[in-house]
């Protein structure tokens, strides 16, 4: 395997370790380890296919996507991608992150939810994309290598997750029908990519 687990999960830079720390601190610890395994994903189709991208704007949008579910940053009728993004950029301003950087990371944010990224549009929103679509519903997972995704899921146990994630995602598609949250939710790709899951790490 081309990979050690330590280093893959590794925060590239000092601000991506404050990225997660952030996480750590909000997140519920079955979402941490949903977004720790999205960088991983991320960061290991990247390398595999030889793609250019930014480590730490990537890893810090993985840390910090899915903050807006936790009740602190839910916003009432701001998607939750939207809230999370914005949260992200508040935490990139006190990073000391140029106004465009701040806003690339948001954009990324909020790209994780749509049904697709072009990679020569956000090459890290992308990325974030078929790694979360991976991690939450099992999607393409032929890209990987299944050594690969074995030893990453052992670090980091799926547990929980697809029960709290589904839970979390049906009371965002409750309160806001419009969202792509609501999407997800009527698709049932939650409780399918468990059971693919489930077959893949086996």
């Amino acid at each position: 395997m081309p990979y050690d687990i330590d280093e893959l999960l590794r925060p590239p830079t000092a601000t991506a370790a404050l990225a997660l720390e952030a996480a750590e601190r909000w997140c519920s610890p079955a979402v941490l380890r949903h977004s720790l395994r999205s960088w991983a994903w991320a960061r290991a189709l990247a390398d595999a296919d030889g793609l250019e991208y930014d480590a730490e704007l990537l890893f810090t949008a993985a840390a910090l996507h899915d903050i807006g579910v936790a009740e602190p940053f839910d916003a009432h009728r701001t998607a939750f991608e939207g809230a999370g993004g914005a949260a992200a950029w508040v935490f990139a301003t006190g990073a000391g992150w140029p106004a465009e950087r701040r806003v690339r990371l948001q954009e990324v944010i909020e790209r994780h939810m749509w049904v697709e990224v072009d990679p020569t549009l956000d090459i890290e929103g992308h990325l974030l994309e078929v790694a979360t679509s991976l991690d939450v519903a099992g999607v393409g997972a032929s890209r990987w290598d299944a050594r690969l995704l074995r030893a990453v899921t052992e670090r980091l146990p799926r547990a929980e997750f697809a029960l709290e994630f589904d839970t979390a995602i049906r009371d965002q598609a409750e309160r806001k029908p419009a969202s792509a949250a609501a999407r997800l939710a009527h698709s049932g790709r939650i409780a399918d990519g468990e059971r693919t899951w489930l077959s893949l790490v086996r």
